[in-house]
């Protein structure tokens, strides 16, 4: 538990005025700002240039193992080893062989290769759950098994570096927490979750994940997580971290996305031993990084203000277009608008076909 939680529930803070709302109210001042910005780049969408190497610069459609894949050998050695497969009759097979190759051994995490938002992420600790998992999704889609790293610490980092300059910087610090439970010995996980004032507050949103074992008696101490993978709305909890950056720990993150060809602007999402392992730019593992279709996700921060919220984003989107407008000098194609609109469209498609995430 972070210290600063404790603060923030003294002041009876449960969740920002604004983090459940939808997604079309929330987010339709972000739509127009980009339409500003475009109109002022003269029609020029030149935010999608921002990674230029990936599909859309990773607003949407983009292939999560693509961007991985792109890693030199440096960069990869910090990165959760992962396999890449076409989900058919034959990929349980297959993946276990591919799994034994790269020598990952459960417990292991299964998720969309094109996604957002955990939808479809889903925790594997066995052969017989692997092969019922496999079969909730449908043939045709490219799937990643990843080795599950337990570390305690779950931190998105947001990155921004301008094609001018050698090193970036570090504009974002978010800590992510599962929210969990924590047996007294008598009570079942319903009875205790109905204690806790957020998950009470939010009994509609945890349902999906305390009705499985909702009668079972937890033991004193024992933990129970309720959600395993998803963002702010899928019940995560985020906590504003950016405080807490160092030089070492900005220093290593240059060095990992510098091994990262055309990586300028977006989030990389990582799994740390501790604070101060993280701190020390050390001791931690990356699980994804993401593109221009990331924010930065200390917004989520219950204490977070609206006006600040907005502020935040618009600053990080402006430096997208900057990006953009400088990389457009070097020649560099931007996708164009039909291309966003199809790569929207089969991003929509594809989520809409997903399981729920755990």
């Amino acid at each position: 538990m972070f210290k600063k939680k404790s603060q923030q529930q003294k002041k009876g803070n449960i969740f920002s005025i604004f983090e459940f709302w939808p997604n079309e109210i929330f987010y339709t001042p972000i739509v127009f700002y980009w339409i500003l910005k475009t109109l002022q780049s003269r029609k020029s969408m030149t935010a999608l240039l921002a990674n230029p190497r990936i599909e859309t610069g990773g607003l949407c459609g983009e292939s999560k193992s693509s961007i991985l894949n792109m890693a030199g050998d440096w960069a990869l050695k910090e990165i959760a080893p992962y396999v890449v497969m076409k989900n058919n009759q034959h990929t349980f097979s297959r993946l276990n062989f591919q799994l034994q190759e790269k020598n990952i051994t459960f417990p292991i995490v299964i998720k969309p290769d094109i996604g957002s938002n955990g939808i479809g992420v889903k925790k594997i600790t066995s052969q017989e759950q692997l092969k019922q998992v496999l079969n909730l999704f449908p043939f045709g889609i490219t799937l990643i098994a990843q080795k599950l790293i337990d570390f305690p610490l779950e931190a998105g980092i947001f990155f921004i570096r301008y094609p001018t300059k050698k090193y970036g910087k570090i504009t974002s610090i978010t800590y992510k927490e599962e929210p969990m439970i924590i047996g007294d010995g008598k009570s079942s996980i319903l009875e205790l979750a109905q204690k806790n004032k957020r998950i009470a507050k939010l009994f509609t949103l945890y349902w999906p994940y305390i009705k499985p074992k909702a009668h079972q008696i937890l033991q004193l101490g024992e933990i129970h997580t309720l959600v395993f993978a998803g963002n702010h709305r899928r019940g995560s909890i985020f906590w504003n971290g950016t405080a807490d950056l160092t030089p070492a720990l900005e220093q290593k993150i240059n060095k990992i996305l510098q091994d990262i060809p055309e990586f300028y602007f977006g989030r990389i999402d990582l799994k740390a031993k501790s604070k101060t392992d993280l701190f020390k730019g050390q001791n931690f593992k990356i699980i994804e990084i993401n593109g221009v279709g990331s924010e930065a996700t200390h917004i989520w921060d219950r204490q977070t203000k609206l006006l600040t919220a907005y502020r935040d984003q618009f600053s990080h989107y402006d430096a997208a277009f900057k990006i953009g407008k400088l990389l457009k000098k070097q020649t560099w194609m931007q996708s164009s608008l039909l291309q966003l609109i199809k790569a929207w469209k089969k991003h929509q498609k594809l989520i809409s076909s997903y399981p729920r995430n755990d």
